[in-house]
């Protein structure tokens, strides 16, 4: 496997054609009710004026081209990637996955506090070879041009790419549909993956059900009473990306500040952030992701995931399990998250921690608590 340097360089055209549509958006009819109908139309025009004339994308591409950055041909697939060699006695190899309406950038804060930890008032022992690639069909990755690429495949894409880099034994890592592509990652290559770390289960996560297996508990009925409500009253967005992707593509592709509309109400919904984002994410951090959006045209891209993710979800038969050791942060503002009987009918958790502050996206909310959590389960199984 060859591996190219890779540097972001967006073009003025694109920032001048970003400033124009920004100036020229029509805005919609809306009811000034906050964000109980979607995105609450005046922190969307503050947000959009932030974004023409105060943002600065130049200064954000200088800071995220200091990432080492490259991209490889995996399976076909051109994928950009980070790959940051750690800091200490013996570094340890561990791919972190990031989810929807993310990008590699959700790692960003993270990466220094697991490659050199020393540098951060931790043990150099614990330190990591770490490895962020983008998914296929975001960011910087090449978009997939068939059906087929869930996270099932992505996984086997995952495999092969650690296998190119030298790195025969590894760790994974993800939230969201990092935590799908971890879990068949660890199911699927059993022999390389020495553990996974998982800030959230799958919401198509499934175990084994009915004759033979154990009957559901209190715990694990009430919880799926609890996601059937979320379900309800907060996936509607998941339901459109599961089945007519390509028909929302057309609007958010030609809209950034329908774009931004679409992905922020997800950053605030699922924040640790007590209904106001900005208590989570500076404008820079949340523009900064929107804007990789919408330069590299993938939003169609990525919200196919979700068709492929529900044509093949992560659903498990009387018999099988993933074998390598589960270790997983529950964070407060999490999604549904099941209980942990509901877990080991599959995984074998080694480790379970309620944290104390931190929601869906754990890496940008909390990211020394969350790296804490990866040295300290990883630290028995580098051996």
């Amino acid at each position: 496997m060859q591996t190219k340097p890779f540097t972001i360089a967006i073009g003025d055209d694109q920032l001048q054609d970003l400033s124009r549509r920004l100036r020229d958006a029509r805005w919609p009819d809306a009811l000034d009710v906050g964000w109980d109908y979607g995105t609450e139309p005046a922190f969307l025009r503050r947000l959009t004026d932030y974004w023409q004339t105060g943002f600065d994308w130049r200064a954000q591409e200088a800071r995220l081209n200091r990432m080492p950055q490259f991209t490889a041909e995996v399976g076909g697939t051109k994928i950009h990637f980070v790959h940051q060699r750690g800091q200490g006695p013996n570094t340890f190899p561990l791919i972190l996955t990031h989810g929807w309406p993310g990008s590699f950038i959700e790692m960003e804060r993270i990466l220094p506090l697991l490659t050199d930890p020393g540098a951060h008032g931790a043990d150099p022992a614990d330190a990591f070879d770490v490895v962020v690639p983008s998914l296929p069909g975001y960011g910087f990755s090449a978009r997939p041009t068939l059906p087929g690429c869930g996270p099932h495949h992505i996984a086997g894409l995952w495999a092969e790419l650690m296998a190119g880099l030298g790195y025969p034994r590894f760790g994974a890592q993800g939230g969201d549909w990092g935590a799908s592509v971890s879990t068949w990652l660890a199911f699927r290559f059993p022999e390389r993956v020495a553990g996974v770390h998982l800030n959230f289960i799958p919401g198509s996560f499934l175990p084994p059900l009915g004759p033979g297996q154990p009957p559901l508990t209190p715990e694990e009925t009430a919880f799926r009473a609890t996601a059937a409500a979320w379900i309800d009253a907060e996936a509607g967005y998941g339901h459109i990306q599961g089945t007519k992707p390509q028909t929302l593509a057309a609007a958010l592709a030609d809209s950034p500040v329908g774009l931004a509309s679409w992905i922020v109400e997800k950053f605030r919904a699922w924040s640790d952030c007590d209904g106001e984002v900005e208590r989570a994410f500076s404008l820079d951090d949340l523009l900064t992701n929107i804007s990789i959006y919408w330069f590299t045209n993938t939003i169609g891209s990525s919200m196919r995931l979700y068709r492929e993710g529900r044509l093949r979800p992560v659903h498990f038969a009387a018999g099988e399990r993933v074998l390598p050791p589960l270790g997983l942060a529950h964070f407060p503002q999490e999604l549904p998250m099941p209980p942990r009987s509901w877990v080991e009918r599959v995984f074998t958790v080694d480790r379970w921690t309620e944290m104390a502050r931190g929601g869906h996206f754990a890496a940008m909310e909390a990211p020394e608590l969350l790296a804490g959590e990866i040295r300290d389960f990883f630290r028995a199984l580098r051996r």
